[in-house]
């Protein structure tokens, strides 16, 4: 699909320039298609990234679902689908690019506005079926601003942020569940 191919272009431009210097102009000669084309798939620079950030949502959260999966206890499944968000995203390269100082900005903005990585966050803590009222979607916002948290201020060590996401995060997301 030709918006697919358009995001792994920018992937590859993000990966070398960063993602907030990255404009459409690139994007396009990079794509080798003009900016006609380009617009049509994406509106502008800001649909492109949300496109994008939602893209690797589905598949991050995919691979998150699956390692949690077997955990029984809610507790400790909550706890390891943040470390695995955080990790996953540390672990890819392109995905890193959207946390560094000059793109921090506007990948918390992106963030916590996109209402897909917002039901994603609201799924591991009550499952796929549910409807979220507005407490779960606090709950799910709340999650979201955590983990983009830990990607832009990281903690001393992996044992520290286990720690506190085990102690402090995970019993403030799931309240009263």
């Amino acid at each position: 699909m030709a918006a697919d191919r358009i995001l792994d272009v920018a992937a590859d431009l993000f990966l070398t320039h960063g993602v907030a210097p990255v404009n459409m102009n690139q994007i396009a000669a990079a794509a080798g298609c003009s900016r006609a084309t380009l617009y049509r798939y994406f509106a502008s620079r800001s649909d492109l990234y949300m496109a994008f950030v939602d893209r690797e949502t589905r598949t991050l959260s995919k691979e998150i679902a699956d390692q949690v999966a077997e955990i029984p206890d809610l507790h400790e499944q909550v706890t390891e689908a943040i470390l695995a968000a955080v990790d996953g995203v540390r672990s890819d390269p392109v995905l890193r690019t959207w946390f560094l100082p000059e793109s921090a900005a506007l990948t918390g903005a992106i963030g916590t506005s996109s209402e897909l990585v917002n039901r994603i966050a609201v799924a591991f803590v009550h499952g796929e079926e549910h409807d979220p009222g507005a407490e779960s979607n606090l709950q799910g916002r709340f999650m979201v601003r955590i983990i983009l948290s830990l990607l832009m201020t990281p903690g001393a060590d992996a044992a520290e942020e286990r720690e506190l996401v085990r102690r402090f995060v995970t019993p403030s997301v799931l309240g009263s569940n």
